[in-house]
């Protein structure tokens, strides 16, 4: 798995720490063995459908979380870090520094954009070409390119962001076709009731259909805390989890 060491990157029955032990505490139970465990699934899901745990990159979401919790995950030799909020990145990817490959997966407003682009390795969640236009002029005002996925609204599901599935082909088109971004795959947060394994199963297919004339569209982001085994098995690339690494967030229910 991309995500587990050190090195750059584009987790049955027995006990499982990342299940048991959620109270956010470090010890023999804390983020590392969770992290581990989170890990080790990771690896059996893509080995139960015969696919290389190399190809998948796990982001641990730090939400809510303090610099100090995320300095706990990097110890353990993690990389991949997510936040969804714009000045949640920014901040903490000033205070941390270098050796930290940060995603930006929540809803981006367009007057965020500058916190976001030259912090982030990967923006998950265009989901409008206006927000792709802000970044892609943002990033040509630091004379970068910024990778980015195109959100894709599987479930059609009025809740959540992301472009219709029968408008994916003209967006990631135009979206490619914007100086200073490079479209490199697809993204979904399936409806909280459905059953996703559907869903991530359409993404793959979609992600199959644009590949066939935009061959750098590969990635497929999906899967979180209580889902990422089954986005593995359907083709995830990137799966993202937050508390089953760092435990409930802060203030949570």
């Amino acid at each position: 798995m991309s995500a587990s060491a050190e090195s750059p990157a584009s987790g049955g029955a027995p006990r499982d720490p990342a299940a048991e032990d959620l109270d956010g505490t470090d010890g023999p139970d804390g983020r590392a063995s969770r992290l581990e465990a989170v890990r080790s699934r990771v690896v059996e899901a893509a080995r139960r459908v015969g696919r290389s745990p190399s190809a998948i990159t796990l982001v641990a979401v730090s939400k809510a979380f303090g610099a100090d919790a995320v300095r706990e995950v990097r110890a353990a030799g993690h990389v991949d870090f997510g936040e969804s909020r714009a000045q949640e990145l920014a901040a903490k990817a000033d205070e941390l520094g270098p050796g930290i490959r940060w995603h930006f997966v929540g809803r981006l407003q367009t007057n965020k954009v500058k916190e976001v682009v030259g912090r982030a390795s990967l923006i998950h969640s265009v989901d409008r070409e206006r927000l792709a236009r802000g970044i892609s002029e943002r990033a040509r005002a630091l004379d970068r390119v910024q990778p980015v996925l195109v959100q894709v609204n599987v479930g059609d599901d009025p809740a959540k962001a992301g472009v219709a599935p029968h408008e994916l082909r003209e967006t990631v088109a135009r979206v490619r076709e914007m100086t200073g971004l490079a479209c490199q795959g697809l993204m979904t947060i399936p409806p909280l009731e459905a059953d996703p394994r559907p869903l991530f199963a359409r993404l793959r297919e979609l992600r199959d259909e644009v590949k066939g004339s935009f061959p750098e569209v590969q990635h497929l982001s999906m899967g979180m805390t209580g889902d990422y085994e089954t986005a593995v098995e359907e083709g995830a690339t990137i799966v993202r989890v937050g508390e089953a690494i760092f435990g409930p967030r802060p203030g949570a229910a």
